[in-house]
């Protein structure tokens, strides 16, 4: 496994493929081009980096602009990903006007609907009227980041196995009664010695009644025997991320009634993994998760949807929620992550990220479930 900032043992990824599929959609979407103003799909489509950019796709032609701070960086990693994008680098003003300069030579054009500001919209509508109409296309970008290549899985994959070896060599710390923030500090820096190049999100450690909260943050809380401990946590290897959570405790845990709902949640995870294949929708796994909670009278304990994709955010396309029409492909990866929480006495919640197959999933996270310690 690389380790390190050095991923050359890694699998290539087609980020030069990547333009051409967007462009082959611009009819469905209903435009000739798009302006692309999320970071993270900015560098999905070209393998820039850096902090501020635009990216204006055309049918025949793509342009990357930036400003001075990134003028080698911008030209270094588009050209190492052979990604077919123009680079021009400039002040905002210059920016701006290659922008609309590129933009004026379609009918219609595309703005990521969840990512542009409406005075940014207004300012570009003035431009470019009246040979360009603006048109609001959603998750374009995000869609095709759905599923991964070989390469992607191959980064997520290893960045799961960094986060299992780090929880496998810190968990036996929650027998010396540390706070939620000493064990999540210890946990992060584990991870980071072992390769990944930081924290996929801020890591929960939620103890005792903490552990009702979803996403409770590590406090000075100590974790004590008998307690539901519920660790979530991801590693990011070259910007593509991992997620997975735990629920264990120092001895068996006490009372019977936190056993029992752990116990659910693990045979619930399981009914929710055993329906992921390819073809299937988000909503169709949650509702395996959530049709065995409620069998066991756990319905109302079931606070969030069942999971989500995974890759460049941590939260990505598609959704494994309530009634979710996305529909699993192969080579996409989510989570399945059903939880129950008892206000003011605790919570448990199991997550793996995974493969979707054509006849089931792969897991990506391998770390045990057995919960005693």
């Amino acid at each position: 496994m690389p380790t390190g900032s050095d991923r050359s043992d890694l699998a290539a990824m087609d980020v030069a493929g990547r333009i051409p599929r967007l462009a082959a959609c611009f009819t469905e979407f209903g435009c000739d081009g798009l302006l692309v103003t999320n970071l993270t799909n900015i560098r999905y489509l070209t393998g820039f980096t850096g902090s501020a950019a635009l990216l204006v796709v055309l049918r025949d032609d793509a342009l990357l602009v930036s400003d001075g701070r990134y003028r080698d960086q911008a030209a270094t990693e588009v050209s190492a990903t052979q990604a077919p994008v123009r680079v021009e680098i400039g002040q905002p003003a210059g920016q701006a006007e290659a922008v609309e300069q590129a933009a004026k030579r379609v009918r219609r054009l595309g703005l990521e609907a969840g990512d542009v500001s409406w005075s940014t919209q207004l300012r570009l509508a003035a431009a470019l009227a009246p040979a360009t109409t603006l048109v609001a296309v959603p998750r374009a970008v995000e869609t095709l980041r759905a599923v991964k290549d070989e390469g992607e899985l191959v980064r997520i994959e290893c960045a799961a196995d960094i986060a299992d070896v780090a929880f496998a060599q810190v968990k036996e710390l929650l027998a010396e009664a540390p706070t939620e923030e000493e064990f999540a500090i210890a946990l992060d820096f584990e991870m980071r010695r072992r390769g990944a190049d930081g924290i996929a999100f801020e890591s929960i450690v939620a103890s005792g009644p903490n552990g009702a909260l979803p996403h409770a943050r590590p406090s000075g809380r100590r974790i004590d025997d008998g307690e539901l401990v519920v660790v979530d946590f991801g590693a990011i290897v070259d910007g593509y991320r991992s997620d997975m959570t735990r629920t264990v405790s120092v001895g068996a845990p006490r009372p019977d009634e936190l056993r029992e709902l752990l116990e659910a949640v693990m045979v619930a995870q399981r009914a929710g993994i055993r329906t992921v294949r390819a073809g299937v929708t988000g909503g169709e796994v949650d509702a395996a998760c959530r049709e065995s909670l409620a069998s066991v009278g756990l319905a109302q304990a079931f606070l969030h949807g069942t999971g989500h994709g995974v890759g460049l955010e941590v939260h990505e396309a598609p959704s494994v929620s309530q009634d979710s029409p996305d529909i699993l492909e192969e080579g996409a990866v989510v989570t399945v992550e059903p939880g129950a929480y008892l206000y003011s006495t605790g919570g448990a919640r199991i997550e793996d990220t995974l493969v979707v197959t054509a006849t089931g999933a792969r897991l990506l996270t391998k770390s045990t479930k057995d919960y005693v310690l």
